[in-house]
Formats: C-alpha cells, sequence, structure tokens
C-alpha cells in the first residue's frame, strides 16, 4: 500500500475528481478515470475524513490522502505466444503485430490474444496499470490488420498516451491494396459526398462512423450521427494495365472503428480480401492476367498494414516514430498485381 498526500491548489474544479486530477502529483500518475475508482473504494480522504462522492466540493488547501494498493495480478493469463518487438523500455512497448492475432480477450477469443502474450513477455515489468499488472492498451487494430501498436507497461505511460491519442497527435501510416484508383481525374470521386482532394492527389474522406443499423458487426458512414472521422490517402504505385488497383498510403486524422475500410469502400475503392467491405468485386484478367487475379481472389484478409506509428514518448517527452515494412503476403499481393 503506497499513501499519497498532497493539497489543493487555489481555484479548484467544483467537484473532487476533477480537482484530484489537477492537483495530484505527476509522479502518481493517476488518472482521472484512477482516481474516479479510488474515490468510490473509499481510499480518498479529506482532511482525515473518507470521501466517496466524486462531486464533493473540496476547497483550496485542503489536505488530500490517497491510499493506493499495489497492482494486482490480472485475470488474463499470460500465454508464451512469439512477439515481434520493436521497442520496449520501463514504461511502454511497440510491436508489430501479425495479421490473424486479436488484440484484447473478448467474448469468443478468451485466450491467444496480444494481451496475453504481453503478459508474459512483460511478466514483473509491468507496473500496474489501472491497479492491475496487465498492459495499458490505448489503440487497437483489427485482428486481420497488420502492424504496429503500442502499450503501456505503467500507469504514467497509459494516462500520456491515451492523452496523445484523444488529441490525434499520434502519426499513424498505413498501407493498402485497394480495387481502382483514388486519382482527382476521376469526376466519379468527385460526386461522392465527404469527399474532396487536396493538393498533391490527396483524397480526403471526412464523414461520421457509426454501427451499421441492422449489422451491428459493421460501421456505415452517416452525414447526420455518429462520430466526426476523417481519413486521408495517396497513390503510392497504380496496378494494372489498365489500372485497376493501387497500392496506396493512408493516414487518420482521427481513429474510429474500421476506419480505413470504411472510407474507402464508400468512396468504391474497398480493400482487396475485405471480408466485411469489399463486396464481391473482382479483377479484369486483361488487366493482371489469370495470376494477378488468383491473387487478388485468393487473398483472405484486408490488404491493410500499420506502417508507421510516431508519437512523444509520455515519460522521457522524446519523439519517437517508428516503421514496419509490409508483411510477405501483401507484398506478394502487390507483385501478383504488376506481373513481376
Amino acid at each position: 500500500m503506497t499513501t499519497i498526500t498532497f493539497q489543493i491548489a487555489e481555484k479548484p474544479a467544483p467537484r473532487l475528481d476533477k480537482a484530484l486530477a489537477r492537483d495530484v502529483p505527476e509522479d502518481a500518475a493517476l488518472s482521472r478515470s484512477r482516481l474516479a475508482k479510488l474515490i468510490a473504494e473509499g481510499a480518498v480522504q479529506i482532511d482525515g475524513t473518507i470521501v466517496t462522492d466524486p462531486k464533493f466540493k473540496v476547497g483550496e488547501g485542503a489536505s488530500v490522502s490517497i491510499a493506493v494498493a499495489a497492482a494486482e495480478q490480472s485475470h488474463i493469463g499470460a500465454e508464451d505466444i512469439p512477439l515481434d518487438v520493436i521497442f520496449e523500455d520501463d514504461d511502454l512497448i511497440v510491436l508489430n503485430k501479425p495479421a490473424g492475432m486479436v488484440v484484447h480477450p473478448a467474448p469468443g477469443t478468451p485466450g491467444g490474444t496480444l494481451v496475453n502474450a504481453l503478459i508474459h513477455h512483460c511478466g514483473d515489468s509491468l507496473s500496474g496499470v489501472g491497479g492491475q499488472k496487465r498492459p495499458g492498451v490505448v489503440h487497437r487494430i483489427d485482428k486481420d490488420t497488420s502492424g504496429l501498436l503500442v502499450a503501456a507497461k505503467s500507469d504514467k505511460a497509459h494516462h500520456g498516451l491515451a492523452d496523445q491519442f484523444a488529441a490525434h497527435t499520434v502519426a499513424r501510416r498505413y498501407l493498402a491494396v485497394c480495387y481502382g484508383a483514388p486519382d482527382a481525374n476521376d469526376p466519379r470521386l468527385r460526386g461522392i459526398k465527404g469527399t474532396s482532394f487536396e493538393p498533391g492527389n490527396i483524397l480526403k474522406v471526412q464523414t461520421f462512423l457509426g454501427r451499421h443499423k441492422t449489422d451491428r458487426q459493421r460501421q456505415t458512414v452517416s452525414f447526420t450521427a455518429g462520430r466526426h472521422a476523417v481519413t486521408r490517402s495517396r497513390i503510392v504505385t497504380a496496378l494494372g494495365q489498365p489500372v485497376g488497383a493501387a497500392l496506396i498510403e493512408c493516414w487518420l486524422e482521427t481513429g474510429r472503428t474500421h476506419q480505413i475500410r470504411v472510407h474507402l469502400a464508400h468512396c468504391g475503392h474497398s480493400l482487396i480480401g475485405d471480408p466485411v467491405y469489399g463486396g464481391k468485386r473482382k479483377l479484369s484478367p486483361k488487366a493482371f492476367g489469370a495470376d494477378g487475379v488468383a491473387a487478388a481472389a485468393g487473398f483472405r484478409r484486408q490488404a491493410l498494414h500499420a506502417a508507421t506509428l510516431g508519437f512523444v514518448h509520455p515519460v522521457t517527452k522524446e519523439a519517437l516514430e517508428f516503421s514496419a515494412p509490409m508483411p510477405d503476403d501483401m507484398n506478394s499481393l502487390v507483385s501478383a498485381l504488376r506481373g513481376s
């Protein structure tokens, strides 16, 4: 058990949870959600009296005492699953996730996940995120998307990374293979609501995204409800003679579920292999030959790879950027579509 003591500074927020979040020592690395939990558990004393109401009005100069229990073992089991670690220190870990691996245990996928693997890999170096010895997952990529992901190993890193993702300051770039080529010279694209082009032949898609009304596993574009979403993309390599596909780079201004997949499908450039948003499109044998058509038809996941991840280290404040090359399956797909 660790006891954290401090005083409320001048002009405190009107409710206890917000006042504590502002004034708790930075080294304590307690997020507002963690503080709310500690208040509810009776771990917070104001001037010697336990307070469990997060709306309690605390005054300037009040003495605060917070009892923080040692981190408990997570209920999620450790599993010895190989990991491709790109970077690791005491506070965070950056990994190159393979396609096919789920990030976090959920109904239907109780084990074999990235979190199970991280708990085994990190062991005693996990200092306790949210009161449990587990990695802090601040963002996710889909099961069948490969590429870079960062997880926190400490509360301080978890809080700092979460703030950066919430502020949309994390740089994330993806490589994808799509049907067609999103080109500014295509008049069809300019007629699609929510799409526009920026200098450099950069396609911008700006809509709201929300759950599909009848299929809860899908996301859908809306212009009246949902969460604001902005995706940009550019052609890296046009593929086929005539062009019928493209290797593209995508980057996110926001990070919503299935965002790239939904936005590109909305524009008529769904990802090759996407089982949810790809439809039943086929490539032209004339443009790609039998081998190219077969490679696309046999690609069993969305052709999407999280290639670049950049952020400020939440503890050292160093600017970090990492990259991971496209996996073999996507390289083979592109080669087949090139005819090489």
